[in-house]
């Protein structure tokens, strides 16, 4: 087998497969790990597959930190049918708790309340999109404004906490790795994210299948801290199998199929 043949092997197993150890490639392809080694090291600079501790992958594990008007142009479709199931599972008399991020926009945008909703949240979009509903009682948290994505963080907004309990937390994030956990790309919001976590009796998470097999700069938590995650018909089916193994419950929503 040539090397060519070998690295169009690779690329075709990846695009099957989440990820795939050396180990495995180097059994299945009768070579040696150092040839499989050399192989990615090739196809990782010529940017069709990432290299992530012995294993390759097809994506780019780590997220950037971009503005939140550039992520609102991303996976449109996909977040606003989460932010509909999402907003699904509020039931009348609710106290709920929203994070920050685009997938919780969307979120807020489905909230009609039918009677009193109590919502606590770092987003100031989110409180801005909630304030035309009169049945809707917002508190805002206070702290530093991170520019980036219009939402406070810091030990103000985390101390405010202490005195509240809620139902469910929405939570937004930047990469899902199984391995990992879920991650955002600032420490200070992965701080906020984990006193939220603590003062929810259960932990949402909504993502589009673009985070999956990512990792933002900061860790919010392990995977077996999750309830449940909402996302669309994209993820790949071994990734959706794993974390129903794991004991997540997982909601899956039909994506857009545009002809």
């Amino acid at each position: 087998m040539t090397k060519e043949e070998r690295h169009a092997l690779i690329l075709d197993l990846l695009m099957h497969q989440d990820s795939i150890l050396v180990t495995d490639l180097s059994e299945q392809l009768n070579v040696s790990s150092v040839t499989i080694r050399k192989d990615l090291t090739e196809l990782e600079k010529a940017k069709k597959l990432y290299r992530n501790h012995g294993k390759a992958i097809l994506i780019d594990p780590y997220s950037e930190n971009r503005n939140i008007s550039e992520k609102e142009k991303y996976f449109v479709d996909e977040k606003r049918l989460i932010g509909l199931q999402a907003a699904s599972l509020i039931t009348p008399k609710d106290s709920i708790l929203i994070a920050s991020g685009t997938t919780v926009h969307a979120l807020a945008r489905h909230i009609h309340a039918v009677d009193k909703l109590t919502v606590i949240t770092a987003s100031l979009e989110v409180s801005s999109i909630l304030a035309k509903d009169r049945n809707i009682d917002i508190i805002q948290l206070g702290g530093l404004l991170r520019h980036s994505s219009l939402s406070v963080v810091g030990k103000d907004a985390e101390s405010a906490l202490s005195n509240f309990s809620c139902s469910k937390l929405y939570l937004g994030v930047d990469g899902i790795d199984l391995d990992f956990g879920i991650t955002t790309t600032d420490m200070m919001e992965a701080s906020l994210n984990r006193v939220m976590m603590k003062t929810a009796q259960k932990t949402i998470v909504l993502a589009d299948s673009s985070k999956f097999q990512r990792r933002g700069f900061s860790k919010i938590a392990d995977m077996d801290e999750i309830d449940h995650i909402i996302t669309d018909s994209k993820i790949p089916s071994s990734t959706a199998k794993k974390i129903e193994e794991m004991g997540i419950e997982l909601s899956i929503v039909d994506s857009p199929v545009f002809k």
